[in-house]
C-alpha cells in the first residue's frame, strides 16, 4: 500500500512540475542533425511564380524534402534571395506536418529559414514521440542542433511504464 502511495505522489509531483513549465519546453526533436546546405526539392500540384517579388507559391499537396526531413502543406511560398540567390526561406499554410526521424511535428503554419536551419511553427502545434504528444501554440525548431522549444500554453499527456 505505501509503495502505491509512493507511486501515486510521484505522478502528482510529475504533473505539477510540466504545469509549472507550461510557458515553455526544451525537447530534442528528430534522431538526427539536418543539413541545412543540402538542395531542397519541391513537388505539387502547381506552381505560380512571381518574377517582380522573386517568390514562387506551390499550391495542393506540397511536399518539402531536404535531407532526411520532410515537411508537407496544402501550399508553400519560396522566397528567393535575389541578392545572393538561393532560397531564402519558406512560408507553409494548412495542414503542416514536418517529420524528422521517428519525430513529427503538426501546426497551423510554418515558416523555415533556410540560412539558419530554423522552423517556426504556430497555430495548434502537436509534436508527436513516440506515445508522448506535447501540445503549444508556437514551436521553433532548430534543425542544425536537433531541438525544439515549445511555448505558449504548453500541454503534455504523460503515460505511465506499464510493467
Amino acid at each position: 500500500m505505501l509503495n502505491l502511495r509512493s507511486i501515486a505522489l510521484g505522478l502528482i509531483l510529475a504533473i505539477l512540475s510540466t504545469s509549472v513549465v507550461a510557458q515553455g519546453a526544451n525537447v530534442n526533436f528528430g534522431t538526427f542533425k539536418a543539413d541545412p546546405t543540402l538542395p531542397v526539392e519541391v513537388t505539387s500540384d502547381s506552381l505560380d511564380v512571381n518574377q517582380a517579388s522573386g517568390s514562387a507559391e506551390f499550391l495542393g499537396n506540397v511536399l518539402i524534402s531536404q535531407g532526411e526531413m520532410r515537411l508537407s502543406a496544402q501550399k508553400v511560398l519560396v522566397i528567393y534571395n535575389q541578392e545572393v540567390g538561393g532560397i531564402d526561406r519558406l512560408e507553409a499554410i494548412g495542414d503542416v506536418v514536418l517529420v524528422n526521424g521517428p519525430d513529427a511535428a503538426e501546426a497551423d503554419r510554418a515558416e523555415y529559414t533556410i540560412d539558419n536551419g530554423v522552423i517556426v511553427m504556430t497555430g495548434n502545434v502537436a509534436l508527436i514521440q513516440g506515445p508522448s504528444v506535447l501540445t503549444s501554440d508556437r514551436m521553433t525548431i532548430n534543425l542544425t542542433t536537433g531541438t525544439a522549444n515549445l511555448v505558449g500554453r504548453v500541454k503534455t499527456i504523460i503515460n505511465p511504464a506499464k510493467n
